[in-house]
């Protein structure tokens, strides 16, 4: 159950905003196989400046149309499948017109503990819901 915040700057349309959150959604079911309603997305966009992405030395430049995508799910999947997630994100985005250099991703690990759906219970604790292997 990865939890997915999208940040872009303003000036995409509401259809180019869902294509992104769609493609990056279609990458975690088709990479990790979870089922298609583990969709959770929080898509900000911001206002021109508030968001700075260098190239953190690789010699690239970034265009305004840069994606912030960090992912946060339960630790335990392997460098290999979390380098194929992460090319398959950028795979999905290029249908969508945003240029592989502007594609950043932050991946965040955590435990089944660490996750509530609702109610005040860490469902995944209480066998409310099955720990995803």
């Amino acid at each position: 159950m990865p939890l997915v915040r999208i940040d872009v700057n303003q000036g995409r349309t509401t259809e180019q905003l869902q294509g992104l959150s769609q493609g990056i959604h279609a990458a975690i079911v088709a990479e990790y196989g979870i089922p298609e309603r583990d969709y959770f997305h929080i898509l900000t966009e911001h206002p021109a400046g508030q968001i700075v992405a260098q190239d953190a030395g690789l010699g690239f430049d970034r265009t305004p149309d840069v994606v912030m995508i960090q992912i946060f799910t339960q630790a335990g999947r392997s460098q290999p499948a979390k380098q194929s997630l992460f090319a398959a994100i950028a795979e999905r985005l290029a249908a969508v017109g945003v240029s592989g250099e502007d594609v950043f991703i932050g991946y965040v690990e955590n435990t089944a503990g660490d996750w509530s759906f609702g109610f005040g219970r860490a469902q995944y604790m209480t066998g409310e819901l099955g720990v995803p292997s």
